[in-house]
C-alpha cells in the first residue's frame, strides 16, 4: 500500500428495470512488481493472518468514497460498494472508522454498501453482536454477497438488518442453459422480496441471462454483459462512452447515470 502497488477496479451495477447504474463496486487489486498481478484471493487471506486486513479495508474504503466524493462533485448520485471480511467486524473500531471515513469525504452514508459473504453474517459471533446494526445506524447498506452458498436460515434473514442479497455468480452463469439454476435463481428472488430485500445478480454475461433474471423481478445486474471490472482512468471513459445523464427525480438532490442502449 505504501508502494500504491495496491490498487482498486470498479464494476457497474445497473438497475435491471431502468438501465440505470445505481452502484459501483470495489475490487482490490494488487500488481506486484516481481510477481505480476497476485489474486485477491491470494492476497486477503494473508493480509487476515498477519493482522493487516483492517488496513487494507481502510485504504479500499478511502479510494471508493475518494471516487464517490468526485461523482458528487459533478451533481451525479452512484453509489459504491466495498467489500467486509471476518476479521474486520471483530475489530472494536470499525464503525468509527467507516464513520469517520464518511466525514472525511463528505459522502452520505445512503451512497455506501458495505458487502458481507453468507458465512461471516450468520457467524453467531457476529449474530450476538451490535456491530452490523451499528454500521446500518451510519445509513448505509448492507449486502449479503455470494447469497445460496452457505447456511442462512429464513429466521436468521429475518433479523439481520440486511438490506440487499447478492446471487451467487455460480447459479447466475449456468441459467441460460439449466432449468434448475434458473428455478434457485427464482427461488431466491422471490424469498428476498418476500422479506423485503433487493435483489442483486452477479455474473451476468448474457442477453438472455439478463431476460431472465428481468422477468423475474430481479433489482439489480452486475456482470461482464453491462462491464468487465475498470480502473478509474477506464471507468471513466466508460461512462463518457455508454452512459447518459438523467435529472435528478423530484426530491432528490442530484443527477442519475443509465446505461444507454
Amino acid at each position: 500500500m505504501a508502494e500504491k502497488q495496491i490498487t482498486v477496479v470498479f464494476q457497474p451495477i445497473v438497475d435491471t428495470r431502468t438501465s440505470d447504474i445505481v452502484s459501483v463496486e470495489t475490487l482490490v487489486r494488487w500488481a506486484h512488481p516481481r510477481y505480476g498481478n497476485v489474486p485477491p484471493d491470494d492476497f486477503i487471506g494473508l493480509a487476515e493472518q498477519i493482522g493487516r486486513i483492517g488496513a487494507v479495508t481502510d485504504y479500499v474504503l478511502d479510494l471508493a468514497l475518494e471516487r464517490c466524493r468526485k461523482w458528487l462533485d459533478q451533481d451525479i448520485a452512484l453509489s459504491v460498494a466495498v467489500n467486509l471480511s471476518a476479521r474486520c467486524l471483530a475489530e472494536p473500531d470499525l464503525v468509527d472508522r467507516v464513520r469517520g471515513a464518511l466525514r472525511h469525504h463528505g459522502v452520505p452514508g445512503s451512497l455506501l454498501t458495505l458487502e458481507l459473504t453468507e458465512g461471516i453474517v450468520v457467524d453467531d459471533s457476529v449474530r450476538n453482536s451490535t456491530v452490523l446494526a451499528d454500521l446500518h445506524s451510519l445509513g448505509l447498506r448492507l449486502s449479503m454477497d455470494d447469497f445460496g452458498t452457505g447456511y442462512s436460515s429464513l429466521s436468521q434473514l429475518r433479523q439481520l438488518p440486511i438490506d440487499e442479497l447478492k446471487i451467487d455468480k455460480s447459479f447466475v452463469l449456468g441459467m441460460s442453459t439449466s432449468q434448475s439454476e434458473s428455478f434457485i435463481a427464482r427461488s431466491i428472488v422471490e424469498l428476498a422480496h418476500n422479506l423485503g430485500l433487493r435483489v442483486v445478480a452477479e455474473g451476468v454475461e448474457d442477453e438472455v441471462t439478463r431476460d431472465l433474471l428481468a422477468e423475474m423481478g430481479c433489482d439489480k445486474l452486475q456482470g461482464f454483459l453491462v462491464s468487465r471490472p475498470l480502473p478509474d482512468d477506464r471507468l471513466e471513459n466508460w461512462l463518457l462512452a455508454r452512459t447518459g445523464v438523467r435529472s435528478a427525480t423530484p426530491g432528490a438532490p442530484h443527477r442519475r447515470l443509465f446505461v444507454r442502449s
